[in-house]
């Protein structure tokens, strides 16, 4: 009888170090695209599939982003708001809104470019219900991801990212950070760990391009002297941080109207005193407090 290693044992061997600064800890929304399969690999699963649900779930328990559906369940989700809005399904509080869809900021995608596994046995990734098979000597994956700014349609940054694995016995009981991922019992794990290494390349990637993402946020109110802004703990904000807000003047190319820079203006300093679910509530420690309103954008110092 064949065994398989399961999606989330792989998602859980490939998780980055979760312990980050409070600034760190900011999370981004990010969208996974389906990759494309330009390997040799013609097996009995959609590759491109599972190679994206397992990267879908490394990214969501890095603790760095917020993860969107794949293209096909938001398609699913605006079916859904479409049936709601034309009066032919029942309505209340349940039913689904319009315009409440949360935007990605970044759009990962990518090719898989090769996969060769070498040697016999049992062994393998299973992803839905279905199977890869590996072998008991060695196995590589290797892909192209590329990261997309939502905003303009253009390529962030782009990097090959592969796996390999070449043990007789491969056991992939990987704990980083206190997440542990013990399989023992399966002989051979090759192609699973390849997987795993080429994932955890993936996310390293995509995580270091972060430093070059504008994190933002807008005053929804000023109330009591306290700001309210549009991010939360779903955001990774946390009570202690600070952060400047003012007004933004964006600079556009005058012959194709592309976005160019962005130029803020600092009005005040806050510092997050209490944080709900998707808002926070700041204090002002510093600057004119009637030069904030509300619409006025807020972002890191």
């Amino acid at each position: 009888m064949k065994r398989f290693l399961s999606i989330s044992l792989i998602a859980a061997s490939v998780l980055p170090a979760l312990l980050y600064s409070a600034q760190e800890s900011l999370r981004y929304t990010i969208g996974v695209h389906e990759f494309e399969n330009r390997s040799n690999f013609r097996g009995q699963i959609n590759l491109a599939q599972s190679w994206g649900a397992v990267l879908t779930d490394a990214l969501q328990q890095s603790g760095r982003f917020i993860v969107l559906g794949e293209s096909e369940m938001r398609g699913a989700a605006l079916m859904e708001q479409d049936l709601a809005a034309s009066g032919r399904a029942a309505g209340g509080d349940r039913a689904p809104q319009t315009g409440q869809l949360t935007p990605a900021q970044l759009l990962v995608k990518g090719e898989i470019t090769h996969l060769q596994t070498t040697g016999g046995g049992d062994g393998g990734v299973s992803v839905r219900g279905f199977s890869v098979g590996g072998g008991r000597s060695s196995a590589e994956i290797n892909a192209i991801v590329y990261v997309v700014d939502s905003t303009t349609g253009q390529v962030k940054a782009s990097k090959r990212v592969e796996g390999n694995s070449a043990s007789t016995r491969a056991r992939v009981g990987v704990r980083r950070s206190g997440v542990g991922a013990d399989i023992g019992g399966f002989q051979n794990e090759n192609l699973a760990e390849a997987v795993a290494l080429a994932i955890e390349d993936a996310v390293a990637f995509i995580v270091s391009e972060l430093d070059s993402v504008p994190w933002t946020a807008d005053v929804v109110a000023v109330r009591g002297g306290q700001v309210y802004i549009n991010r939360g703990e779903r955001e990774g904000v946390s009570t202690g941080q600070n952060f400047v807000v003012g007004t933004v003047e964006e600079l556009r190319d005058p012959g194709t109207g592309e976005l160019l820079d962005i130029i803020m203006e600092e009005k005040a300093r806050l510092e997050v005193a209490e944080v709900r679910e998707r808002i926070a509530i700041c204090k002002i420690i510093d600057g004119d407090p009637a030069a904030i309103e509300r619409g006025s954008k807020v972002s890191l110092p």
